[in-house]
């Protein structure tokens, strides 16, 4: 069973800025997401081992989420690179708008969940895919994982083998906590 969650809300989330691999902190209500989430996962994880082993993206925005968290579940931190957002290359830290204005060739014929692949520098689609694979094939279980929205899609798709439309298409609630578990993903 992983238990896996994205950050909470940060300054750039608000304003519309796709940080990629460039960070932004918490916002005052994605401080009190994290504090939520760590509520939750103390509630669901009181039978599991303790310390609980758990794996969190190496960029500031899911550190600052497991700090939170930490104050509700003993864990057993530990920085994995692989859950870290997709980076859009050149294009991190901007906005779509931005993006559309600077590199409008490259988003013609996309739409609001393939456009972050468009990048000319920026990770594929496959390679997420092949580190995120990685992971979940070594990821030990029980564990909670802290990532990001696009990431945390692409997790919950290959544990599913879902098509990769259907990957990019999930929902990312930043107070959510899905269960990866038999197969199946529910979020709590």
């Amino acid at each position: 069973m992983i238990y896996l969650l994205r950050h909470g809300e940060t300054a750039w989330n608000t304003a519309g800025r796709y940080q990629g691999h460039k960070d932004s902190p918490l916002t005052r209500r994605g401080r009190e997401q994290a504090a939520s989430l760590g509520r939750m996962l103390a509630g669901v994880s009181q039978n599991l081992a303790i310390p609980l082993k758990t794996y969190v993206s190496p960029l500031g925005r899911a550190q600052e989420t497991a700090e939170i968290i930490a104050r509700y579940v003993l864990m057993d931190r530990v920085e994995e690179p692989r859950l870290k957002e997709v980076s859009i290359g050149s294009w991190d830290g901007m906005s779509h708008y931005e993006v559309s204005m600077e590199y409008s060739d490259a988003l013609s014929g996309t739409d609001a969940f393939d456009w972050f692949f468009r990048s000319p520098d920026g990770e594929s689609f496959e390679a997420v895919k092949a580190r995120v694979s990685a992971w979940l094939h070594e990821a030990a279980v029980p564990s909670v994982a802290i990532s990001h929205g696009l990431t945390g899609r692409i997790v919950r798709g290959v544990y599913l083998g879902l098509s990769d439309r259907t990957m990019l298409e999930q929902p990312v609630p930043q107070d959510g906590l899905y269960v990866l578990s038999d197969n199946d993903v529910r979020l709590l």
